[in-house]
């Protein structure tokens, strides 16, 4: 989960009284979702679900980059690359029980760009 790491990159957000977050990951093969943030067997469960509806062992044709690269690709466009989140009163407003996740897809982890932009 990234909530806390994107709220530290956004010091200004503590002023903003209406306005909105967009996220955006320049990536194809990881994704970001807006999801359970208490329980901790969450992250897994979605992992394990995901890896059934794209497994890394199937025959696809894309396989360049090795066999999980064409699952990661799926599970990007099931999840995608943007979020836009409202905020009010210096806060992100989310759920209770909501939290940010960058998804990473590969088996092996990656450098990941994000870019915020703060509209107020």
């Amino acid at each position: 989960m990234i909530t806390n790491e994107v709220l530290e990159a956004l010091p200004e957000i503590d002023t903003v009284p209406v306005g909105l977050l967009h996220l955006f990951l320049q990536h194809t093969s990881a994704s970001l979702s807006i999801n359970e943030n208490a329980d901790p067997d969450v992250p897994g469960d979605l992992v394990m679900g995901l890896d059934r509806i794209a497994p890394d062992h199937f025959p696809y044709r894309h396989t360049v980059e090795g066999e999980d690269d064409m699952p990661a690709h799926l599970k990007s466009s099931l999840f995608g690359v943007s979020l836009t989140i409202p905020v009010g009163e210096g806060r992100l407003l989310l759920g209770t029980w909501q939290g940010i996740y960058l998804c990473e897809h590969r088996r092996i982890r990656h450098r990941r760009n994000l870019i915020l932009t703060l509209m107020f």
